[in-house]
């Protein structure tokens, strides 16, 4: 025994590494499926905001997703579901969307700190 690979296993070790990269590709496959379909339903989502905001609430609402991303990206759903549920009469405007941001907006907490 030399401690070379015979050629049984060196066909086997070509076996696993055919798999693995068969498996990768179908990961990537599978990752560009998911991406597109993201890319679609953001694409979607930005439609539905331009038809229910006016352009006042539409800078309003990217103003805020600039300062704090995740509310804003809250308020776009909220304001998606509500569209497409069909209870938005119309466009909200800049007042109506200032009014939509103080309702969910977290309350703030405050911390009352004692010291001894």
């Amino acid at each position: 025994m030399s401690g070379d690979p015979t050629d049984e296993e060196l066909e086997e070790l070509r076996k696993k590494k055919m798999e693995q990269l068969k498996e990768r590709q179908e990961g990537g496959a599978d990752q560009e499926a998911a991406e597109a379909q993201r890319q679609q339903a953001e694409a979607q989502k930005k439609a539905v905001l331009r038809q229910a905001l006016s352009d006042g609430a539409r800078q309003r609402l990217n103003s805020v997703k600039m300062s704090k991303p995740e509310f804003g990206e809250r308020v776009e759903q909220q304001v998606v579901a509500l569209a497409q549920s069909g209870r938005i009469q119309g466009q909200i405007d800049e007042d109506q969307m200032r009014e939509l941001l103080s309702e969910l907006k977290p309350d703030s907490t405050s911390f009352n700190i004692k010291r001894r």
